[in-house]
């Protein structure tokens, strides 16, 4: 090992390391995709892979070329300093094989024929290249969408040669991401290894760590002792310190540590469920009407009962793959139309009475009692609802400190207190694990747009339609006024 507390020590690899690499070298594998928390020889895996390949222990191929690709150059140039570790400490008479260059580019060439190259994920000089092996390491924090396109270039060039591409990563931080779909999408020429903490486990509960952290028995990773120690201080500090703890070392998808998330995975998920009250009581529609080619989202909340839905509309063209793809969610909104919640409507754009026409359908033969949307869209909304004819009660809200703070919070007050039933759905999900807020100069939070890492529209119409519907649960049933005879 040439780095860590086994420094010097020959390397051992733990079972999952083992399944993982015969599971990857199958003949019938393209690629192999494996999901671990952080501390587990990551790094000292893909360093260990790329010089068996370089020395041809899995591949005899002349002119064998393996790309380490890594969001960022200094990423790139750690695992590739840990191959060129390995590499000396072999014998004399095989470094004396190797050459080694710094600049312009990384590399460690065998023979004057055979090369281990570090790349950083802007792509830059991977074009014509046809490599035997790529292996992408830390796949989920390659910045989008430049980290789909270094992708596409390197799966491309790794069939010229019927080459194998190996991603190895803690989670991303959400399903809709790309290394996601590559874990939970199940194609027979993808080998796919996960080892991720059960949802709604407590941090500190030894097997869930164990589950993310299969090296703990074999020694290459964190003690037991010393994770159960920086979940219990992550619990009581919350916040970002418990993602970021769930994220790094229960390998699980949850939100960008750097940013607050409007509701922990953890919330929600309890109020997920498949057995959903019925739709009795008060009826409430937030819109987010989205610009004039993104998407625009409706919530319904039947505020008696806390029955939550949602839906969303985009137009028709582009198609949803294609659109999936643009936006580097793979085939998500077609998950979304499978189950349900995602529509398509107009052409390039969403023709807003159309829309709001269509909102009115989804709601037929319910009383709906009030309408919310923000006021950046007054015009448009109120023209799209005096053409589809309804009349009920609107409420302008404005997605600031103000407006935005108190129906955050009485959308987070909510949740935690399970005022609201949702069925799981794609659309949820992925809005609400790239909804993040931010907190004006009194500590009032409010959705923030411009640093969510997804499409909320659907999250922001049901923070819209929960924070109207507790208003009015709040102020209880109206009352007949009395009448006095003098």
């Amino acid at each position: 090992m040439p780095t860590g507390r086994n420094a010097g020590k020959p390397m051992k690899l733990a079972a999952f390391q083992k399944r993982f690499i015969r599971g990857a070298f199958d003949p019938d594998i393209r690629i192999a995709v494996l999901s671990v928390a952080r501390g587990n020889s990551k790094s000292a895996t893909t360093a260990a892979i790329a010089v068996a390949e370089l020395f041809g222990v899995f591949n005899d191929q002349p002119r064998r070329e393996i790309l380490l690709a890594a969001g960022k150059r200094d990423q790139a140039e750690v695992v590739w300093t840990y191959a060129l570790d390995l590499i000396r400490s072999m014998p004399d008479e095989v470094q004396e094989r190797i050459k080694v260059r710094y600049s312009p580019k990384l590399e460690i060439e065998l023979d004057g024929e055979h090369k281990i190259r570090g790349i950083a994920s802007d792509g830059a000089g991977i074009l014509g290249t046809s490599p035997t092996l790529v292996i992408c390491d830390e796949r989920a924090s390659w910045a989008e969408p430049k980290g789909s396109r270094l992708e596409t270039a390197l799966l491309t060039g790794a069939l010229k040669r019927q080459g194998k591409t190996l991603m190895i990563s803690t989670s991303a931080a959400t399903d809709a991401h790309p290394f996601s779909r590559y874990l939970d999408e199940d194609e027979p020429t993808t080998y796919r290894q996960d080892h991720r903490a059960p949802a709604g486990c407590k941090p500190d509960d030894p097997k869930a760590i164990k589950a993310a952290n299969p090296g703990i028995d074999a020694g290459i990773a964190p003690p037991l002792r010393e994770l159960q120690a920086a979940a219990r201080r992550a619990m009581s500090r919350g916040g970002h310190e418990l993602q970021a703890f769930r994220l790094l070392h229960l390998n699980q998808r949850v939100n960008d540590a750097t940013n607050e998330p409007l509701i922990d995975v953890d919330d929600w998920l309890r109020v997920e469920t498949d057995t959903l009250p019925e739709k009795a009581g008060p009826l409430v529609v937030g819109l987010d009407l989205g610009g004039s080619a993104s998407m625009s989202a409706a919530a319904f909340f039947w505020a008696r009962t806390g029955r939550l839905e949602v839906r969303g509309w985009f137009p028709s063209r582009p198609g949803l793959l294609d659109r999936g793809q643009r936006d580097g969610v793979g085939n998500l909104y077609l998950s979304m139309q499978k189950e349900g919640t995602l529509r398509t409507l107009g052409d390039a754009t969403v023709p807003v009475a159309s829309w709001i026409k269509a909102v009115v359908d989804e709601a037929k033969g319910y009383q709906i009692d009030a309408i919310c949307y923000d006021t950046f869209k007054q015009s448009e909304i109120q023209d799209g609802l005096r053409a589809a004819g309804l009349n009920a009660r609107q409420v302008l809200r404005r997605f600031g400190p103000f407006d935005g703070g108190e129906d955050a919070e009485r959308f987070r007050r909510a949740v935690y207190d399970r005022h609201v039933a949702t069925p799981e759905t794609f659309m949820m999900r992925s809005a609400l694990a790239g909804a993040v807020c931010k907190r004006d100069g009194q500590l009032n939070p409010c959705l923030d747009k411009s640093r969510s890492t997804a499409r909320i529209d659907a999250v922001s119409a049901a923070v819209l339609a929960v924070g109207e519907g507790s208003r009015i649960m709040g102020r209880g049933p109206v009352k007949a006024g009395r009448v006095a005879w003098g």
